[in-house]
């Protein structure tokens, strides 16, 4: 059934969004029509210009048939998404449950071709070689497309047909305003590895490396010598940037630590590293998130004050998973914009523009606020 929470629809007449979401035991392609019909029935319209369709991974055999069944819902080819293990609208998330979120996009606004250095949604395989164009400059948000188990590449589409490799669109006649909150709290300064063979890291600082991270821990967070808290991370960053730097301008990348040994109190980290490569401990909790996420959608709202609609992509691991069986970051958008249609995916890896430039990230919220602009 329709969301009956007040719906709100752009400013000009010339331009309308809504968003739909359908869940149901078994991933048939109608259910992304369900959720296309469900969007144009809360703004009244009988076809969308474009559709931006996301579904979960359960859909990864039978993309093809339920993208159709979008376009066909919707009367039109303009339709462009992904699987992702996760779906999502500004009022309901699925992640284990087969599930279609669409935003449907009327009148001026639609996906259309990246141009004039609008800032580009972007969804790429995980296996895609990305990086030649994670270094332009211009801005982008997106995500890595997996699997459910996040061991093989999703599914991509765009003007309503699947296709290997990447999906790159903008939305027409809007602007748009992107931040990230990664809700992590720095335990250290950054400093300086001193002695490591590949994964392992046996001297930070000419200390031993498991030392450097115990004697920072918090007294709430659990950990032994033999094994760091899931939420523990090495944060790894670039040049002699300081570890506050490294959080304000996003510029690092958080490394899981996979595990310790007492005898040669030594880390093994994700990312084999070597001498003279800096670092920070790190711990991702709830409330860092929150606050950092407050911060990042009051700077977006200083840009975009009256937007119509949100797109989000965030890890798998920050969503309901991380906040106790809630999504912290849709509701505070909800509370700052009460009914303001919104959608996104989540994933494994998330596509998000720092002060370096493009970057894949994870653990992290990216949100984008998109308002019109009337030609």
């Amino acid at each position: 059934m329709p969301d009956p929470r007040p719906l709100r629809l752009s400013r000009q007449d010339a331009a309308a969004v809504a968003t739909g979401f359908a869940t149901a035991d078994r991933a048939q392609p109608e259910l992304a029509a369900q959720a296309v019909r469900t969007a144009l029935t809360r703004i009244d319209a009988s076809l969308a210009g474009s559709v931006l369709l996301f579904l979960t991974s359960h859909f990864h055999r039978n993309a093809q048939a339920a993208v159709s069944a979008a376009s066909r819902a919707a009367r039109c080819l303009q339709v462009a998404g992904c699987t992702a293990p996760g779906v999502f609208t500004e009022s309901e998330w699925s992640l284990d449950a087969p599930a279609a979120a669409a935003l449907v996009l009327c009148g001026d606004i639609g996906l259309v071709r990246p141009n004039d250095g609008q800032p580009i949604l972007t969804l790429a395989e995980a296996g895609d070689d990305h990086r030649h164009w994670m270094s332009d400059r211009v801005p982008r948000l997106g995500m890595l497309t997996t699997d459910a188990d996040s061991d093989a590449p999703g599914r991509i589409w765009l003007h309503g047909k699947v296709h290997p490799g990447c999906c790159e669109t903008s939305f027409s006649h809007c602007r748009m305003a992107i931040a990230v909150s990664r809700g992590i709290r720095a335990l250290t300064a950054a400093m300086a590895v001193t002695e490591a063979d590949g994964h392992e890291v046996f001297a930070i600082d000419d200390e031993p490396a498991l030392v450097t991270l115990l004697k920072h821990l918090p007294d709430d967070q659990p950990a032994t010598s033999s094994r760091p808290g899931p939420h523990l991370f090495a944060a790894l960053v670039r040049d002699q940037v300081t570890a506050e730097q490294a959080i304000a301008r996003g510029s690092y990348r958080l490394l899981p630590i996979l595990g310790a040994s007492e005898d040669e109190q030594s880390l093994t980290l994700a990312q084999p590293l070597a001498p003279g490569d800096r670092l920070f401990w790190a711990l991702r909790q709830p409330m860092a998130a929150v606050q950092d996420s407050g911060i990042a959608l009051d700077r977006l709202a200083a840009e975009i004050p009256a937007p119509d609609f949100s797109v989000m992509f965030a890890c798998i691991g920050r969503g309901p998973y991380f906040f106790g069986a809630e999504d912290i970051d849709l509701a505070q958008i909800d509370e700052r914009f009460p009914g303001l249609p919104a959608i996104g995916a989540y994933g494994v890896g998330e596509i998000a523009p720092l002060a370096d430039g493009n970057d894949v990230i994870s653990y992290s919220a990216v949100t984008a606020l998109v308002g019109h602009v009337q030609p």
